[in-house]
């Protein structure tokens, strides 16, 4: 994952792990290297009544309820049903208003946000701005450690400015700070509780106080988080069709689809790759694929050794089979990358989606002409060093693709092994990486706006590990990120896109849909990956009336 989550691009960063599935767009049809056609949808069907309780399965307990610290797939998945941002992204991935019935950019350094009245916490204590500012600063506080504080890296100042209203001013214009207003960044918590709960928040002890339609009821580590209805919760429109949630976590991938076809789990989000084709078949549950902005790629780590040369990075790129990764690593649904983004990152825009895509080279897969590139390069017998993880066998998957592929051009591939729990340091530690050329990362955007992350190539970043610079590039995501239209900073955000499949600091794999199953007696998730941060939870119900 471009982003340096905080645990571990665990699954995410395996597209790997995470794997599921993989069509190209928001919506859309697809078969991939030979899988039976299959299709996203942003929704599963409406549920037809409520029901008592609901069984959640994760791959991996939350590491932390903190929505600071919250980077990764299974906190967001239970925060996302208790604790809410200013704004919202939507099942079919649009940005619209959330806790800020309104937003404001009276000029380009400057954003008003106009609060909701009558939301109250869940203490039933109201929600003021206050609490937003309280909220926001945290990421910015250095003593927080929030992965998120560079989203906050062009902010002067966030301020009061009215009982329901708070102004946020920027150093230099920042489109993507908005946006990021509908993910973790833009999450409101009771200043008062923060101040009570100290060090212990948002962990088993210390609890959280947010506004969703769920409360934390309790957290029984290594086995359960379950949270209970709220019945105060202020958008009537998502009130909650049952009354109580629990999550389970199950990191075995057998383990979790035998969980699913037992019914001992109603459903789970990032189904394994390996249990693909068992969970389509089975009359138990259904399978469904939904919109996802991910794609898989190898992200490179060093630029002062073998892959600093360009032709080497386009030999590598040019020798694998991207058709076989996918039948191999994502269960033979998906289809090759074309960028280190994927289509459905782009769905601010979806009418200029397959312009942008159909401007860019299709992967090249020739061995030959790949040797002779690494020959011309004068690499042939170099080095070239992959993190590998037995985290999911997805990992290994593609890290002995890659392998087998770097030594067809007369690279000299090695696989470094990583245990589990350290695959995480090689995202937000730069001593982790040292030794290290590749490792497999899966870019998601926590907002359907591409720019995102396009801004981690940029000179300087934390998502930037390998610390690729290139000025051409920097100018323009600068640009990009200080255009206020969303079509004309698409337009700009494929020129950067452009740049980055030219020089490839990052060699695109494949992409893949999100994926969700859900048992015979329920239905009403939403299938994507907007899951991450809207209140899916609440629209689960009885499958039968």
């Amino acid at each position: 994952m471009r982003k340096p989550r905080v645990t571990a691009l665990l699954v995410c960063t395996a597209v790997v792990a995470a794997a599921t599935a993989g069509c190209s767009g928001a919506t859309g049809s697809g078969s991939g290297g030979g899988a039976s056609a299959y299709s996203v949808t942003p929704t599963t069907p409406a549920a037809k009544g409520a029901i008592r309780s609901l069984t959640w399965s994760l791959y991996a307990e939350p590491y932390t309820l903190d929505y600071a610290l919250a980077y990764d797939y299974p906190p967001n998945t239970v925060l996302a049903n208790v604790c809410e941002q200013l704004l919202r992204v939507t099942p079919d991935l649009k940005i619209e208003p959330g806790l800020a019935e309104k937003y404001s950019n009276p000029d380009p350094k400057t954003w008003v946000y106009t609060l909701r009245s009558g939301v109250t916490f869940h203490d039933g204590t109201p929600m003021t701005a206050d609490d937003v500012v309280a909220s926001l600063e945290r990421h910015m506080d250095p003593a927080t450690g929030s992965p998120w504080g560079s989203a906050f890296r062009n902010v002067a100042s966030v301020t009061r400015s009215g009982p329901l209203e708070v102004t946020v001013r920027l150093s230099k214009p920042d489109v993507l700070l908005n946006e990021l207003m509908a993910a973790s960044p833009g999450t409101v918590e009771s200043a008062a509780f923060l101040a009570k709960a100290g060090k212990e928040y948002g962990g088993p002890k210390g609890q959280v106080n947010c506004t969703g339609p769920y409360a934390l009821d309790s957290w029984a580590q290594g086995e359960s988080v379950t949270l209970k209805k709220y019945p105060a919760y202020w958008d009537t429109s998502l009130a909650p069709k049952n009354d109580t949630v629990t999550f389970t976590f199950v990191e075995d991938p057998a383990a979790r689809t035998n969980a699913f076809l037992s019914g001992t789990a109603d459903g789970g989000y990032l189904v394994p790759a390996t249990s693909l084709a068992q969970l389509r078949a089975t009359t138990k549950g259904k399978l469904y694929f939904g919109p996802n902005t991910a794609a898989a790629d190898l992200s490179v780590l060093d630029f002062d050794g073998t892959l600093g040369d360009l032709k080497v990075r386009q030999a590598l790129s040019m020798a694998l089979d991207r058709k076989n990764i996918v039948r191999a690593a994502a269960g033979g649904i998906g289809v090759p990358a074309k960028a280190p983004t994927a289509r459905g990152a782009w769905a601010l825009v979806p009418e200029r989606t397959d312009a942008y895509f159909d401007a860019l080279p299709e992967p090249v897969f020739d061995v030959a002409a790949a040797k002779k590139l690494v020959e011309e390069a004068g690499a042939t017998g170099r080095r070239v060093t992959l993190a590998t993880s037995t985290l999911a066998p997805e990992i290994s998957v593609v890290a002995n693709a890659v392998q087998a592929a770097g030594r067809q051009i007369g690279l000299d591939v090695r696989l470094k092994a990583v245990a589990p729990e350290a695959y995480s340091s090689l995202f937000v530690d730069p001593e982790a990486r040292k030794g290290l050329d590749l490792v497999i990362t899966n870019g998601y955007d926590s907002t359907p706006d591409p720019l995102e992350f396009y801004q981690y190539l940029s000179t300087g970043h934390t998502g930037n590990y390998g610390n690729w610079s290139n000025r051409e590039y920097d100018a323009a995501f600068e640009k990009a990120n200080a255009e206020p239209d969303a079509a004309r900073r698409a337009d700009l955000t494929a020129e950067l896109q452009k740049i980055a499949v030219r020089e490839l600091p990052v060699i695109p794999l494949y992409e893949a849909p999100y994926s969700v199953f859900l048992g015979d007696r329920v239905t009403g998730a939403p299938t994507g990956i907007a899951q991450l941060y809207y209140p899916w939870a609440a629209t689960v119900g009885a499958a039968r009336s």
